[in-house]
């Protein structure tokens, strides 16, 4: 026979609102290992707190408690989980099964907590025959008795095979035959070689036990063991346990963690409107922020393709009056450009890639008894590559052809749609301001610039626009195609400094404008970002909004389950252990609703596409970022629920109502 459990001069002290109860008064006590000990006094003798400071649920105010020669209060919180789970069993006066699970895995439960990686089903099964309870093992604990439910407490206990088992109150919610039946059980548990003790206010229940403590107002008024009924020699376990070596494994080798996710979604499962409801807030904004950035980028690729049509590191330079104060100087000051210009600014090599001179006017364009008054465009060989106005179908012109003055043309698509009814124009005659042109190319759509339809239009050489249609002896402008991006700020001021010194202008004189091209670029670019960002921020809102669902349903689960948190202390869960469990609770919801709204937002974007005719793109970064965005919602909106949870004192859990 060996001293187990030691209580030195243990004192308890309870504030229930203003009044401060004592709960024990310098109780020391010494259980042997194999007693059967029933813990008996009148409601508040401080029976109850008594128990739940032996059984590591409470700690005393004051004074020491030693198992197996080892002091109680320099474990720490993590280590006496440890210690519960593995030397101690409990049995509550309210079961305290959890009503989503089958009793196996009730029974099983404690196993989750012990770093051991196995299934544990069968023992779970084993325990339920001990008891008597194999024909009901696919039931779930509302489906049974409640003595019934009481053996499903015992067979939890037991699974652990732990060496002290603690009753509080086993029998009190049981008639008179389960409880007899309950009795039983713990009796020839005792007879195995465990240590139990009980407590109850039951005399017939107090009389299976070996030794009664009587308790009244915090105090032991009387410890008697019964004569012929020793500790049980058959000892199960060495009383040299080591209750440090109870720490566990790691979380990932020891398979906690995979039991986490089986109770997590046990747990979302158990409530399926409310987890739904979770869901769906997380769900319509990760969709609204897939959706939202296919549209931005659908938006900017369209833009981009539109700024392709203008060419790129472009400068347009044009004639124009020069003003002073807002008063225009007159026909006589405008800059007249020719094509000595143009070779002039092809010249500066190093800065210019291409130069190209433009004439422009209107023209009437007539085919059969059809006439369009169009925009004509007389250019030069290079302006195609230049404004990328290569035609896909028919052809440019050759240089020999602009030298040559030919009359040929190039059209573009509503001039198609105007005069030939979309048939191919390719090889016609057609009249321009009366004069006879052959169209060679259809010209690429490029669609509408602000109100101009930059597909109402005709392309001829410059030559004969100049010289045989418009009859004018100046260029209109200069397309100049930069060499490099970064050199558009110097090709300006080279180009400007050189057409100042050809015309003989002053420094002050602006009777001519070099229009940058990327300008614009930047301008629509700059200007599809904040589109797209506006609308990923209002997305990323409703991601928020969910967020804070997801929060409040977590917070109101843990109230709703605080007993439950109770037991899994009991049973030896740590505080990490409980708050890692209701993290993946929350971050499994919030990355259901991601992934649903990943397929959702795609959906959307798609459906958008179709019906409206909008550009969408969905990007990979979009999904990424939209799934990163759930998980962390998840994380950041379930860790205070989740510490809250982890922060609760297994006994106040327990009694929690």
């Amino acid at each position: 026979m060996s001293s187990m459990l030691e209580l030195v001069d243990v004192h308890r002290t309870y504030q229930i609102g203003d009044s401060t109860v004592h709960a024990l008064r310098g109780v020391s006590v010494t259980i042997e290992q194999g007693e059967f000990v029933a813990i008996m006094g009148a409601s508040g003798s401080g029976k109850s707190s008594l128990l739940q400071i032996l059984g590591l649920l409470d700690k005393p105010d004051k004074g020491e408690y030693l198992i197996f020669g080892n002091n109680v209060n320099t474990l720490s919180e993590d280590e006496q989980a440890g210690v519960r789970n593995n030397v101690a069993g409990f049995v509550f006066q309210q079961f305290h099964l959890l009503k989503r699970m089958d009793i196996v895995d009730n029974v099983r439960l404690p196993y989750i907590y012990s770093g051991i990686k196995e299934d544990f089903r069968q023992e779970a099964v084993k325990r339920l025959k001990m008891v008597g309870l194999e024909q009901r093992i696919d039931h779930t604990p509302n489906q049974l008795s409640g003595g019934e439910q009481q053996r499903v407490a015992i067979a939890r206990a037991l699974v652990r095979d732990p060496l002290i088992i603690f009753a509080d109150e086993p029998t009190g919610n049981l008639d008179t035959k389960n409880s007899a039946e309950i009795m039983k059980i713990l009796q020839g548990l005792h007879a195995e070689g465990k240590t139990i003790i009980m407590v109850t206010h039951e005399n017939e229940i107090a009389a299976y036990a070996g030794r009664v403590i009587a308790m009244r107002d915090g105090i032991i008024v009387s410890d008697e063991r019964k004569p012929g009924m020793e500790p049980t020699a058959k000892v199960a376990g060495e009383s040299g346990f080591d209750i440090r070596s109870a720490e566990m494994g790691s979380l990932w080798q020891n398979g906690r963690f995979i039991g986490f996710i089986a109770q997590a979604f046990q747990a979302i499962l158990a409530n399926k409107m409310r987890s739904f409801l979770s869901v769906l807030g997380i769900l319509v904004g990760v969709a609204s922020v897939i959706a939202m950035m296919a549209l931005g980028d659908g938006a900017k690729e369209a833009m981009q393709e539109q700024l392709k049509s203008m060419g790129s590191n472009m400068l347009s330079i044009r004639a124009g009056s020069a003003k002073i104060r807002g008063a225009a100087q007159g026909a006589g000051a405008i800059a007249r450009f020719t094509f000595l210009d143009v070779d002039a600014i092809a010249s500066l090599h190093t800065l210019v890639k291409n130069a190209s001179g433009v004439v422009n006017g209107n023209g009437m364009i007539v085919f059969g008894n059809k006439n369009w008054t169009t925009s004509l465009n007389g250019v030069g060989y290079d302006y195609g590559t230049m404004r990328a106005t290569i035609p896909s179908i028919g052809r440019w012109f050759t240089p020999e052809e602009i030298q040559t003055r030919q009359k040929l043309a190039i059209v573009g698509v509503t001039v198609v749609k105007q005069l030939f009814d979309n048939t191919n124009p390719i090889g016609k005659t057609v009249k321009i301001n009366r004069i006879n042109f052959t169209v060679i190319g259809i010209a690429p759509a490029k669609g509408f610039s602000g109100p101009q339809d930059q597909d109402d239009v005709v392309f001829i050489p410059v030559t004969t626009a100049m010289y045989r249609v418009l009859g004018k002896t100046y260029l209109s402008g200069i397309f100049v195609e930069v060499a490099q991006p970064n050199l558009i700020q110097r090709t300006t001021s080279a180009i400007n400094e050189l057409i100042r010194k050809r015309h003989r202008l002053k420094a002050d004189d602006d009777s001519f404008n070099i229009r940058d091209m990327t300008e614009v670029q930047q301008m629509l670019s700059s200007t599809t970002q904040t589109m797209s960002l506006l609308l990923g921020s209002i997305a990323a809102i409703s991601l928020v909004v969910g967020g804070i669902g997801i929060m409040n349903i977590m917070l109101v689960s843990v109230t709703e389950r605080t007993r439950e948190i109770g037991l899994r202390k009991a049973i030896g869960a740590r505080k990490n252990d409980i708050m890692l469990q209701f993290l993946v609770e929350s971050v499994g919801m919030t990355v259901s609703g991601g992934f649903i709204g990943i397929i959702l937002g795609i959906g959307v974007s798609l459906i958008l596409s179709f019906f409206a005719g909008w550009a969408v793109k969905t990007s990979l970064i979009s999904v990424v970022l939209a799934t990163a965005f759930s998980v962390l919602t998840g994380i950041f909106f379930g860790l205070w629920p989740a510490r809250k949870a982890a922060d609760l004192k297994p006994v106040e859990a327990l009694r929690y109502e």
